[in-house]
């Protein structure tokens, strides 16, 4: 995510996301199996699998797809375990965190840390990353006509969230990672939109480092690309913070 506005990485990702529409849905699935396997395939007891199918939904997931994951979990069809595993490095400043989600550990490590080499990285000592990083819940609300700072404040407070952020394109509202399926929904129940296929707990940087230089931006975004093309890469975090210019480069890039 950019430093910079989360809602510039998501106008960025959008271009590219109908050429990546197979990796999502398999990011997904393989979330959809985890949460039914540790809390069971009913959604209406599993307001964390509520949460994923919506966001499958938001994603235009094929249903069978979602049935698919969900037996998965349930074992009602064949599935080989997942294990989920943390990569870190940082290259010019920038701190890097991969999170994997496979079902051959040494196959994953090994497809991660050829990336990293090919960018001149190698994989660094657990934390000295992740350090500059929090896990916190954030969801997404688009700017639409009516849905005004005052409102979002209010409503986000008081069903639960930290802060509010405002940025162009929207509204970022940060929680608690446990808090964040009531967040959510509570904000969805007072009628404010939200863009749940973005919306997610992750890794949000407490400290980022400014790239103001396009080109380094650019060799920067193509290392996070091509993590994001590897199978079992479920996320990459970054602590990039990028100005206007560079934002409008890397859109232009598509």
């Amino acid at each position: 995510m950019s430093g910079h506005s989360h809602w510039a990485t998501i106008k960025r990702a959008k271009g590219a996301a109908d050429a990546k529409k197979g990796k999502i849905f398999s990011k997904l699935g393989k979330e959809i199996t985890i949460v039914v396997k540790a809390k069971g395939g009913n959604p209406d007891n599993n307001p964390t699998l509520r949460t994923l199918i919506a966001k499958a939904k938001a994603a235009q997931m094929p249903n069978d797809n979602i049935d698919r994951a969900i037996k998965k979990g349930t074992g009602e069809l064949e599935s080989a375990a997942l294990v989920d595993a943390q990569y870190e490095g940082i290259k010019g400043g920038v701190a890097f965190v991969v999170n994997v989600l496979t079902d051959n550990k040494n196959r994953a490590a090994a497809e991660v840390g050829n990336v990293f080499k090919k960018n001149g990285l190698e994989f660094a000592k657990q934390g000295s990353a992740s350090r500059l990083f929090d896990r916190m819940g954030q969801i997404m609300i688009p700017a639409k006509e009516g849905v005004d700072e005052d409102k979002v404040t209010e409503v986000a407070l008081e069903v639960g969230a930290e802060d509010v952020v405002v940025e162009d394109g929207g509204f970022t509202v940060k929680c608690q990672p446990n808090d964040f399926t009531t967040v959510l929904e509570g904000i969805k129940t007072a009628g404010i939109a939200v863009d749940e296929e973005n919306s997610s707990v992750g890794l949000v940087p407490n400290m980022t480092t400014p790239v103001s230089d396009v080109a380094t931006a650019k060799a920067l975004q193509k290392f996070i690309d091509m993590l994001e093309d590897l199978e079992d890469v479920q996320d990459v975090y970054n602590n990039m913070e990028t100005t206007d210019e560079v934002d409008a480069a890397l859109e232009a890039e598509g």
